[in-house]
């Protein structure tokens, strides 16, 4: 099973988007979905798969930080 977590399109260069997730930058494909800079996204294996609301990002972020804790 694989979880995406939500990163946010800092850059586009083409049919690139680099994606940044708590200060780390990686690049995505995103030829199947139209993204924007400053756009929330899901990305798996290495493809942007979906645009997601900027408030389920951020609950779905702190989600994430807490289960880090446990």
């Amino acid at each position: 099973m694989c979880v995406a977590a939500p990163g946010k399109v800092v850059e586009i260069n083409g049919d690139t988007a680099v994606v940044e997730y708590n200060s780390n930058k990686v690049n995505a494909n995103k030829g199947i979905v139209d993204v924007k800079v400053g756009d929330y996204v899901l990305v798996h294996a290495g493809l942007v798969i979906q645009v997601i609301d900027e408030n389920e990002a951020l609950a779905m972020q702190e989600l994430f930080s807490e289960l880090e804790n446990l």
